[in-house]
Parts: C-alpha cells; structure tokens; sequence
C-alpha cells in the first residue's frame, strides 16, 4: 500500500479527480491474517470494492505486481451490471500467478528491464487477447527514476476517449 508505484497511480487517480482506495493484503504490514495463496487475498479485495464502492461513480480497478493479479481476478468476478469502467496493470504478475483475461481497453504497462515479472510473461498472458502492452525503456519492476513517466501514461489514458 506505500509503495511508490502504488502511491503514484493514486495520485494520478486523484489528479483525475477519482476516489483512491488502497490496502494492505493480510498478513502485510499492521494488516491481520496469513498469506493465502492469492485465494483468500482475491475475498478481501472483493470486500474492500464492496465496501468503499459509491453507486453512479465509476470503478476503476489498479493494480501492481501481485496487486494487479489482484484487480484482474476482482474485475472477473464482478457482476454484468457492477462492471469496473476500466483497468490499470503495472508490472502485472503473469508469472507467478494466474492473472485473469481482460477487457480491451484495460491498461498495461511494464518495465522493459522489469527483473521480477519478466516483459516476456506479460507479453505471452497479452498476445492472446490482442492486448496492447506498453514498455517503458529501461524501466525494472519498481520504475525507479520513472515514477513521473508512470503517472503521465496514466493520465494520458484517461484523457483517452471513452475513458
């Protein structure tokens, strides 16, 4: 929940002036409970929209690394009629987990030199769906010193149509 890419996409989602909700997953920092896998972490995600989630304002999942695995599993899981308008993913974790298929005009953006979820496992969970993935040259997995090219391909896309 501190990390500086987490901390960047809220306040580009802040910026654009949308609610920013961000948690630790349990059993990290003072939250309560143990690592479960993905499985339990997906329930508590799921709460967490439930819960902060305001009717007639629109719901964008984010996510990076693990939490991108994270938004992908929750978006699935929404209902037709509580679908999310739209998804970012940043350095998503295609390979450590199953990092669910995604709606076109979700967002994808990973690290060029990323030394944790490598380019090549985003770009083989992308290729079947024709999914667009932007490559920031040089970055790794914590876009270090390219924290404030992050949020500008962020507000880019929400300057988008239809975004």
């Amino acid at each position: 929940m501190d990390n500086k890419v987490v901390q960047t996409l809220a306040r580009a989602f802040v910026q654009r002036g949308l609610r920013s909700v961000r948690f630790n997953v349990r059993g990290v920092g003072a939250s309560a409970g143990q690592w479960d896998q993905g499985r339990g972490e997906v329930d508590d995600a799921r709460s967490v929209v439930a819960h902060f989630r305001q009717p007639g304002l629109p719901l964008v999942l984010a996510g990076f690394s693990f939490g991108a695995f994270l938004a992908t599993q929750v978006a699935a899981a929404l209902g037709e009629g509580e679908r999310a308008s739209r998804l970012v993913l940043v350095g998503p974790a295609t390979s450590r987990f199953a990092v669910a298929r995604v709606p076109e005009d979700t967002l994808v953006i990973h690290g060029e030199h990323d030394d944790v979820v490598p380019l090549a496992a985003t770009l083989d969970w992308a290729r079947p769906q024709s999914l667009p993935v932007v490559v920031v040259p040089g970055a790794g997995h914590f876009f270090h010193g390219q924290l404030t090219l992050l949020k500008n391909l962020v507000l880019r896309w929400f300057a988008m149509p239809d975004a």
